[in-house]
C-alpha cells in the first residue's frame, strides 16, 4: 500500500531536482517578461512595451536566430547606436531594440546591448558546433554510456529496496531509495536532452507547458511547476516535523522522565503546532496572503463544521483524551463490546488490540461519550466473580471448603485480599454461590477464570459434591376415553347410523381389550397394546366399511394379494364418515383387527395410516406369502 505513495513522493522530488534553471526564484514572482532563446536555451529576458507584449517582442528575434543557426554562413550580432535607441542587428537585419525597461538601474543602454550581443554570439557559435557530425557522434556515445550507467544504478537500487523489504526496513529508507531511483531517470533524461538541440527543444516545450499560468490569486500567477514546488515544500515540511516529533517522543522525552501518556500528548501538540507554523511560512514564501485565507477559512468553517462534524468531534475528543488521560497506551480496557489493550492513541482514533490479537480502530468520540471500563487505571489490582451452583442437599460447610481449596492455591490469585465465598441464595435448581478472587493483572482474567473452573470441578468431585442441572417434573393427566368417544358421536353425520352403543357388556369390553398376537410361520410378532374399552357396534361398522371402500386384487413386488384394501384409504373413509380424527380412525381400525374382523394380509402389521394391505376375515382368501 505504501508503494504508490513512495512513487508519487519520489516523482515530486525528482521532478524538482531536474527542473531547468529560470530567472524566477520564488513561486508566484511573475512579470510581463519573455525570453530570447536558442535551441531550447533561454539567453535573457526582455520586458513588454506600451502597445507590445513581451511575447510579441521576442517572437521575431527567436525566429531569426533559429534560421541563422541552420545556415552555413558565420553570422554574428552587431550593436547599432542611434540617437533615439540602441539596437541589435543580425545580417544587417533588425533583431532587437534595447529599451529603458530592459536595462537595470545604472546600466547604460549600450552596455546592456553589448552584454546581449556577447550572449547571442556565443549561443550561435555553440549551436552551429552542436550540429557538426563529430559532435553528434560523441554525444550519441556519451548518451549511450549514460543510459547504461543509469540502468545499472536502477537495478542496484531495486536490489537494495528488495533487501530492505525482506528485512522489514524503515519506511524512510524505502522512501529515499524510491526518490533516488526516480531521480536518476529524470536526471539521465535531462542530461541526454541537453546533448542534442532537437531534444532540448522538446524538453523546453514540455517544461514551458508546465510553467504556463493555470490561475491567478491576487497579483500572483501559478502554474503546474509552482504547484509541484508547493507540494514538495509541504511534503518536506511533513517529513521534517514527523522526524522531529518521533525524535522528541522516543529520545528526548524518555530521557527527561516524562510518563508515556504525557509523551503522546506533547508529541501530538508539537507536531500540529509545527505543521501549522510551517504552512504559514510556506504560504507567505510563495506569495499567498495569509490574511485573505483567514477570511476564506471563516467562510468555509460553517460548511466544513456541518460536513465534517464527526471528524472534528473525534479530533477534539483525541485532544481531551491526551490531556485528561482517562486511558493511556498499555491500559487494558472494556468499551462497548470490545476488550483489549490500548496500542496507540491518534488524533482521530485509538487502536485497540483485542485478546485475539486483532487490531481494531475505534473513533475517539466513543471514549468521551460512552462508559469505559479501564482495568489498569490507578490501581491495576482487580476482583473477578465466579458464580457456582451446587445441588440441593449439599453440605454448605463442605462446599465452602472445596471452593476455597480450589481457588486459593492458584499462582495468579492474590493471597491478600483473601478469596471470599458468598452464599447468594436458593436458585430454581441449585444453591448459588459467588467466588470472589483478586488478580494483579486484569489481562489474564479470562485464562484465570478457565483455570479456576477446572480446579473447582475437580475439587467438587473429590468432595462428592453434585453439580446440578435444570430439572422439571412433568405430570401427565388423561381424561376418560368415553368422553372422547362422546365427542366423536356428536361429530357423526345425521344420516349415518350410530355405531357406538354404551350399553355393551363388560365381557365384550374385556374381549376387545385383550392383547392379540399375530403369527407368521413359527415367528411370534410383538403383541399389540390393548385398546381402551370401546362400546362399539363393530359388525355394523364393518358392513358399511365393506361397501364404502375399494376392495380389489392388488400386486406388490410380483406378489398378488386378493380381495384387499389399503390402510390409508380406510383411514380416510373412517375420518369422513364417522367424523373422527386420524388418531380416532386408527383406533377404530385397530379395534376391528383385535375383534378379528379384518387382518393384515401377512399378519405382520397392526392397523396404520400407510400403504398396507388388509383383508376381511370373512372373505374366502388364501394368504399369500411374500418372497
Amino acid at each position: 500500500m505504501l508503494n504508490w505513495r513512495l512513487a508519487i513522493l519520489g516523482f515530486c522530488l525528482s521532478f524538482l531536482l531536474v527542473l531547468p534553471a529560470t530567472p524566477q526564484t520564488l513561486v508566484g514572482d511573475r512579470s510581463d517578461q519573455a525570453a530570447i532563446m536558442l535551441d531550447g536555451r533561454e539567453l535573457f529576458e526582455v520586458n513588454s512595451l506600451e502597445g507590445f507584449s513581451a511575447a510579441d517582442r521576442v517572437a521575431l528575434p527567436n525566429k531569426q536566430l533559429a534560421e541563422a543557426v541552420e545556415t552555413t554562413e558565420p553570422l554574428e550580432v552587431d550593436v547599432r547606436s542611434q540617437p533615439t535607441a540602441v539596437t541589435l542587428r543580425l545580417a544587417d537585419q533588425h533583431l532587437l531594440t534595447v529599451t529603458d525597461r530592459d536595462r537595470p538601474t545604472g546600466v547604460e543602454a549600450t552596455d546592456q546591448a553589448s552584454r546581449w550581443q556577447r550572449q547571442i554570439n556565443k549561443a550561435l557559435r555553440k549551436a552551429k558546433y552542436e550540429r557538426t557530425p563529430a559532435y553528434l557522434r560523441r554525444a550519441a556515445i556519451e548518451s549511450a554510456g549514460l543510459f547504461l550507467l543509469v540502468l545499472v544504478l536502477h537495478f542496484s537500487i531495486r536490489w537494495l529496496r528488495r533487501q530492505q523489504r525482506r528485512g522489514q526496513g524503515r519506511n524512510s529508507i524505502l522512501l529515499g531509495l524510491t526518490a533516488l531511483q526516480m531521480s536518476l531517470w529524470f536526471w539521465g533524461g535531462y542530461v541526454i536532452c541537453e546533448r542534442f538541440p532537437q531534444l532540448r527543444l522538446v524538453r523546453y516545450a514540455i517544461t514551458k507547458t508546465f510553467s504556463q499560468t493555470l490561475f491567478e490569486l491576487g497579483t500572483q500567477a501559478y502554474s503546474l511547476i509552482d504547484l509541484a514546488f508547493l507540494a514538495a515544500l509541504v511534503i518536506g515540511l511533513w517529513l521534517v516535523v514527523r522526524g522531529f516529533t518521533l525524535l522528541l517522543k522516543t529520545r528526548i522525552l524518555p530521557m527527561v522522565g516524562v510518563a508515556r501518556g504525557v509523551q503522546d500528548a506533547i508529541a501530538f501538540c508539537t507536531q500540529y503546532a509545527l505543521m501549522l507554523l510551517g504552512l504559514v511560512v510556506i504560504l507567505q514564501l510563495v506569495g499567498v496572503d495569509v490574511s485573505s485565507l483567514l477570511v476564506l477559512g471563516s467562510a468555509l468553517g460553517v460548511g466544513i463544521g456541518f460536513g465534517l462534524q464527526n471528524i472534528v468531534n473525534n479530533f477534539f475528543s483525541g485532544i481531551l483524551i491526551l490531556l485528561e488521560r482517562p486511558i493511556e497506551v498499555g491500559d487494558f480496557i472494556h468499551v462497548g463490546e470490545l476488550v483489549g489493550t490500548v496500542e496507540r492513541i491518534n488524533p482521530r482514533s485509538t487502536e485497540i488490540r483485542t485478546l485475539d490479537q486483532v487490531s481494531i480502530i475505534v473513533p475517539n468520540a466513543h471514549f468521551t461519550e460512552k462508559e469505559v471500563v479501564n482495568w489498569s487505571h490507578g490501581n491495576p489490582v482487580a476482583r473477578i466473580h465466579l458464580p457456582v451452583g451446587v445441588a440441593y442437599g449439599s453440605n454448605l460447610a463442605t462446599v465452602q471448603i472445596a471452593l476455597l481449596e480450589a481457588v486459593k492455591d492458584h499462582p495468579d490469585v492474590l493471597a491478600y485480599p483473601q478469596p471470599q465465598i458468598n452464599f447468594q441464595g436458593f436458585g430454581e435448581s441449585s444453591l448459588d454461590f459467588d467466588i470472589l478472587v483478586w488478580l494483579s493483572d486484569p489481562r489474564l482474567q479470562y485464562r484465570i477464570k478457565s483455570d479456576l473452573y477446572y480446579r473447582i470441578e475437580a475439587s467438587m468431585q473429590q468432595y462428592d459434591i453434585e453439580i446440578p442441572f435444570p430439572q422439571r417434573d412433568l405430570h401427565v393427566r388423561s381424561q376418560q376415553l368415553d368422553q372422547l368417544l362422546g365427542l366423536m358421536i356428536q361429530k357423526q353425520q345425521p344420516d349415518q347410523p350410530h355405531l357406538y352403543y354404551p350399553g355393551q357388556s363388560q365381557a365384550a369390553d374385556a374381549q376387545l381389550a385383550e392383547p392379540q398376537t399375530f403369527r407368521r410361520g413359527s415367528q411370534n410378532l410383538k403383541p399389540l397394546q390393548s385398546i381402551p374399552t370401546l362400546h362399539l357396534d363393530l359388525k355394523t361398522l364393518a358392513a358399511q366399511m365393506r361397501s364404502g371402500i375399494t376392495i380389489a386384487d392388488r400386486r406388490y413386488r410380483l406378489n398378488l394379494y386378493p380381495q384387499c384394501f389399503i390402510g390409508s384409504e380406510a383411514v380416510d373413509w373412517l375420518m369422513e364418515t364417522q367424523k373422527a380424527t386420524k388418531e380416532e380412525a386408527i383406533r377404530l381400525g385397530q379395534a376391528l383387527i383385535l375383534k378379528g374382523i379384518i387382518r393384515h394380509v401377512l399378519n405382520e402389521h397392526a392397523f396404520a395410516d400407510a400403504y398396507l394391505f388388509y383383508q376381511f376375515t370373512s372373505d374366502d382368501t388364501v394368504e399369500t406369502e411374500m418372497e
